[in-house]
């Protein structure tokens, strides 16, 4: 293997990739990246057995062939080099490579390709295609609502529901709820229901920009198609809760709200919250809501907000963590804060394709 090509470039997709190695495992493979070198195009794959990331960048190539070198150490190297487009990468003997921009030499030990975990081929499946920007849109709206409680695994991803026309992505962590339902931008024959790890839709939105992304079931996988770049996952097994039981009912009285006057007063009564005294308290009444946080031996914090109410008066305790996450990650300029009791789940809605609910939390 023998190719010239520029630093920017193989930075990129170095980035690209790196949040797939392994860092944890017994496998001393897994904290290796494949390279992949052919006529004009070099690969560069990590995987860490649950999530695989490869992408692609053009090169001058010589001689095509493929090694693994150690993640760390070579994302280092060529990060530390000076810009240049001349970076020249050669495989040796006895698997060194040496890795050269102007008067620079460094020389890595590789292993072969051979050890390398090799990556699913998706072949004569069938394909979803959707905008990248819709499908980022819908999974930012939903993931921060995951359980990162590994003894719940079926709830560490999020459930993704295919059918015809629509898609709908759900994540809860048992203390609150997001639904999103869009209307497909055209229809598939497709009908799927499956769990997809937070990790895969946390990477797959830090990657999705503009374009097409096409999406492949297997038995127990599934792959995002970026172009350049593709992410394979395996998917979570198990069944997911019935979450749709636990949606309250819509109410016509709803405090109405600016989004980032509500978002800016929860940060700010947040800060005096502390392990032992998690909630704030909201209060409402006709016309009128206020956000504040008492804690003893620290302080407390009040702050009026004007809202558009006309329902009964009630004081509710939220954890202000799960409010400020979906009014960072809802693009509205009002949201519709649905109140029912003290007792009883708050709720936010979007028309007809997004409910979020919180179940409160005892005002001390």
């Amino acid at each position: 293997m023998k190719f010239k090509t520029g630093k920017s470039q193989i930075f990129k997709t170095i980035q690209k990739v790196q949040n797939a190695i392994s860092t944890k495992s017994t496998l001393p493979i897994l904290s290796n990246i494949l390279l992949e070198a052919d006529k004009d195009r070099l690969r560069i794959t990590a995987t860490d057995l649950d999530v695989g990331i490869s992408s692609t960048t053009p090169i001058n190539s010589e001689l095509t062939g493929a090694i693994t070198l150690p993640a760390k150490k070579f994302f280092d190297i060529i990060r530390e080099l000076p810009d240049s487009d001349n970076v020249a990468i050669t495989t040796k003997k006895n698997n060194m490579v040496t890795i050269e921009s102007g008067k620079i030499v460094f020389k890595l030990m590789g292993l072969p390709k051979d050890e390398f975990p090799q990556i699913p081929a998706f072949k004569n499946k069938e394909v979803i295609t959707i905008p990248q920007d819709f499908l980022k849109d819908t999974t930012s709206m939903t993931v921060f609502a995951v359980s990162h409680d590994e003894t719940r695994y079926v709830l560490n991803g999020v459930l993704l529901v295919i059918k015809k026309k629509n898609i709908r992505v759900v994540a809860t962590d048992g203390r609150r709820l997001a639904v999103v339902e869009k209307e497909l931008p055209s229809e598939t024959l497709i009908e799927k229901t499956v769990i997809i790890p937070t990790k895969t839709i946390q990477e797959l939105n830090r990657l999705l920009e503009e374009g097409d992304v096409k999406i492949s079931f297997d038995e127990n996988q599934v792959l995002f198609d970026l172009g350049d770049t593709f992410i394979i996952s395996r998917l979570i097994e198990g069944e997911f809760p019935n979450y749709e039981q636990v949606i309250p009912k819509e109410v016509e009285d709803k405090v109405i709200v600016d989004r980032d006057t509500l978002l800016a007063a929860a940060k700010r009564a947040s800060i005096l919250t502390n392990q032992d005294s998690l909630a704030i308290k909201v209060d409402v009444g006709r016309g009128r809501m206020s956000i504040s946080k008492n804690t003893p031996y620290m302080g407390e914090v009040k702050e009026d907000l004007s809202v558009n109410y006309r329902g009964k008066e009630l004081s509710i305790g939220f954890n202000p963590n799960y409010l400020i996450e979906v009014l960072k990650n809802i693009n509205t300029k009002e949201v519709g804060l649905e109140l029912m009791d003290s007792d009883r789940p708050g709720v936010i809605r979007l028309g007809n394709e997004y409910v979020y609910v919180v179940l409160p939390m005892q005002i001390t």
